[in-house]
């Protein structure tokens, strides 16, 4: 899904939500894009079935320009202005590309084992990070706040290690030892001062500053079994932490000191009981009392599927609070939010994005799962018609010899205004 932010005046309750304006599906025939304006509607603002079997479409931000990877071809790299209706240029891979992130700096494409990381302007490539641990999901994350550029990714393929890359100084920033098992889920919050992170487990998400690395947070998502979580997304205040997974929970916490935030309330039994509680965890082994502190889901959806792979959004639509999850199935479910008392999300709207004219067989089939990948060294495509509105080519040592690149209206050298003041980084429905 994409989205574009649109914060509340200070003191709002809605502060920590945004505006969810567009979303973005890979299909069978090839992707599709749709906007949002209101709970009841949802339009298709762009089809293309000039590739088929698409299985990732990452948008830079609201605008024009879309990245989009095939399994039809998994080892090359589409960049479309899709208003023009014109194809920027294209990179082919020496293998199959597991996912790609953007921001207005930067490109990053991720292999099993080496991240690329381009300028997105020229698409020049900067840095090749080599003989990095297996990464079989193509796991990684760059900040969508192109001011710091951090990129985070598998630092070992054992463990939950961090590695904290800056993007623009192109230097290693730190590590993190996030967790005991391999990682399964990162991202960084609006500003990349946060960074999210859940293990193969599940059942524990934590929160670091960045760059320093320090834990800042630490939420129980479940106990009682592992689960695989597939979404992880911050608010846009970073007040909220929002993570899916495939069980029917979806889980959404609240980024607050507890002890600071609420009032003293009245004495009452289970009240006295509480404190009683929370004196005796000082006398428990760090471990056990650790595990007793940790803060519980804020608010909670239970979907009516199990076992299927979804993607979450917090955002502000017709001035009210929701969640949305998009399901592999081809669905995208809205729910009422409450931000001041959490509690089970209501849901008030079920979209289909896969159109009305299809079954259910087909819809799971336009969704389906793409093939492991990785890849490698990279070629630039010629073009034979220049562009008069655009900038100069690409240099020899990374980018595009001859052709069209992107234009420069996407990319001010003062604050970047795109197809729209108010846009919000893409959260693109992927299926890996």
């Amino acid at each position: 899904m994409s989205q574009r932010s649109r914060l509340q005046p200070p003191g709002s309750e809605l502060a920590g939500f945004c505006l969810c304006s567009s979303l973005a599906i890979g299909t069978t025939t090839g992707y599709r894009l749709f906007s949002l304006s209101s709970v009841e509607q949802l339009d298709q603002v762009h089809e293309s079935n000039e590739i088929p079997d698409v299985y990732i479409v990452e948008r830079l931000f609201s605008s024009s320009l879309v990245v989009v990877v095939s399994h039809a071809k998994p080892q090359q790299m589409n960049v479309y202005h899709f208003k023009k209706g014109t194809e920027i240029c294209n990179y082919s891979y020496s293998s199959k590309i597991l996912s790609i992130r953007l921001n207005r700096q930067r490109l990053v494409v991720c292999l099993e084992e080496s991240i690329y990381i381009h300028n997105i302007k020229d698409m020049k490539l900067l840095k090749t990070i080599m003989d990095t641990p297996p990464n079989t999901t193509g796991l990684c994350a760059l900040s969508i706040n192109h001011a710091n550029s951090y990129l985070a990714y598998p630092g070992s393929a054992t463990s939950g290690e961090i590695a904290l890359y800056d993007g623009n100084t192109l230097k290693t920033a730190c590590t993190i030892p996030a967790h005991d098992g391999p990682l399964a889920a990162l991202t960084f919050n609006s500003t990349g001062s946060k960074l999210a992170s859940a293990s193969e487990k599940g059942t524990v998400i934590r929160v670091f500053s960045i760059p320093g690395g320090q834990k800042l947070y630490e939420f129980r998502r479940g106990m009682k079994r592992y689960v695989n979580i597939s979404s992880l997304v911050f608010s846009m205040d970073s007040q909220f932490l929002c993570a899916s997974s495939n069980t029917e929970t979806v889980h959404i916490f609240k980024l607050e000191h507890l002890t600071d935030s609420r009032p003293e309330e009245p004495p009452t039994w289970s009240g006295y009981m509480g404190k009683m509680f929370q004196a005796a965890t000082n006398y428990l082994p760090a471990q056990v009392s650790g595990m007793m502190n940790q803060d519980r889901a804020f608010a909670t959806v239970r979907l009516n599927i199990s076992g299927q792979r979804n993607i979450c959004a917090l955002s502000t639509i017709q001035k009210l609070p929701r969640l949305l999850v998009t399901t592999s199935d081809g669905h995208l479910c809205i729910y009422n939010l409450d931000p001041q008392d959490g509690g089970e999300c209501v849901l008030i709207k079920k979209h289909s994005l896969l159109g009305s004219g299809k079954t259910e067989e087909n819809k799971e089939n336009d969704l389906r799962p793409p093939l492991p990948q990785s890849y490698a060294a990279t070629v630039a495509r010629q073009s034979t018609v220049p562009s008069t509105s655009t900038m100069p080519g690409y240099s020899e040592d990374g980018g595009a010899l001859r052709g069209e690149v992107i234009p420069e209206h996407e990319f001010a050298t003062g604050p970047v205004c795109l197809d729209d003041e108010n846009e919000f980084p893409p959260v693109s429905i992927r299926h890996p």
